[in-house]
């Protein structure tokens, strides 16, 4: 079943999407009250566009055409309200599931694909301008906290924050889980960032279960106040809205970015498929408990919300219709990728010509062609 809340917990949105902030929402009303319709519409649209490249994505593994897929279901709203509220010139450190913030940063979709399929090792380049300053997923559990944090420190070497400068400032934002959380790279990350005031906000999801160990076995008490512990402001919001996700990001990330130190949200929120597709949560947690979490999903409730506002039927026919269109065109050039040379195993194993290597590459290659059709 769903945890009870915590006095502390910001929420702006029922799970009906009615506006009824909690008492710890009230600060954040003045960023939300300043919205518009086409970035509320935006909102909506961006979760409801990688919902379906996700379920696409997770169909392609099934179906032989990747190695594994990490669904992002149910996790969208703490995603999209916490990138929307970044600005160009901020660095984003994303774990492996954060599908549709790489997408928001300018992430070509296939380009996660193309690593799940085992053609690369990387995906993409965080040094090219296009991805919006997105370093590459990490697998290592927590790892990219020390990168973040790493970076952070160099923002802070360099005079990249704190200046005054509201438009070249920079913040770091990074991504990581409730099991992650137990990791000891992110406690020595928060050391060095209380330490040296990195300009970084600690992005945790909150998704209930590390594989299949449950968040109350890994803590005995709310996991934002972790970073209290380590004298970084902590906030835990409600992951399943994307107006107090985005609004609690906002805030977070101006102050990091102004030389306000690091700091640290807990979104919480529900994990509702597998871990990846080589999991079968069936195994560890009931159907009353998913049954639970899909009447808290954020997608539903921004619809919601959308229409007690007045959104009418051609809005949410138009994001279906575009969602189907990424989805169709992500199967499509997916198929089209094909596989790798295994010439690829010998090309860079050393930086200068080595002839026993060649000699190891010519015979594989001869043993390859023997197996071809009419081959002697």
């Amino acid at each position: 079943m769903t945890p009870p809340d915590d006095p502390a917990l910001v929420r702006v949105l029922t799970a009906e999407g009615r506006i009824a902030p909690t008492a710890a929402a009230e600060r954040y009303l003045p960023v939300i009250d300043a919205l518009d319709d086409a970035t509320l519409e935006q909102f909506y649209r961006d979760m409801a566009v990688i919902r379906a490249f996700d379920q696409q994505a997770t169909n392609l593994q099934r179906q032989g055409q990747l190695a594994l897929w990490p669904p992002s279901l149910g996790q969208e709203a703490a995603q999209v309200g916490s990138v929307r509220a970044t600005r160009p010139q901020d660095h984003v450190f994303p774990s492996y599931r954060e599908h549709v913030v790489t997408r928001i940063r300018g992430v070509d979709p296939i380009d996660i694909i193309r690593l799940m399929r085992g053609l690369t090792h990387g995906g993409w380049d965080p040094a090219d301008p296009k991805n919006g300053n997105t370093r590459l997923y990490t697998l290592v559990l927590g790892a990219q906290t020390l990168h973040a944090t790493g970076f952070g420190m160099g923002l802070v070497f360099d005079g990249r924050c704190g200046t005054g400068d509201v438009d070249r400032d920079e913040a770091v934002i990074v991504y990581y889980g409730d099991g992650a959380s137990s990791q000891g790279d992110v406690h020595e990350s928060m050391v060095f960032a209380a330490s040296y005031n990195t300009p970084e906000v600690f992005f945790l999801q909150n998704n209930q279960w590390a594989i299949s160990v449950p968040v109350a076995t890994q803590s005995k008490a709310p996991l934002y106040k972790r970073g209290e512990g380590y004298g970084i402001p902590s906030v835990q919001v409600d992951g399943n809205d994307v107006l107090a996700s985005y609004a609690v990001s906002l805030l977070a990330l101006d102050e990091a970015r102004a030389g306000g130190g690091p700091q640290a949200i807990e979104a919480v929120t529900y994990r509702m498929g597998a871990h990846t597709t080589s999991d079968d949560p069936t195994k560890y947690r009931t159907s009353d408990e998913e049954a639970a979490w899909k009447r808290r999903d954020p997608i539903a409730r921004m619809r919601a919300y959308l229409e007690h506002r007045g959104a009418g039927e051609a809005l949410f026919a138009d994001v279906e219709a575009e969602a189907a269109d990424v989805a169709e065109d992500v199967r499509r050039r997916t198929l089209e990728l094909g596989g790798l040379s295994t010439d690829v195993m010998f090309d860079h194993v050393y930086s200068e010509p080595d002839a026993l290597l060649q000699q190891e590459k010519a015979w594989f290659g001869a043993y390859e062609a023997s197996f071809d059709e009419g081959a002697p």
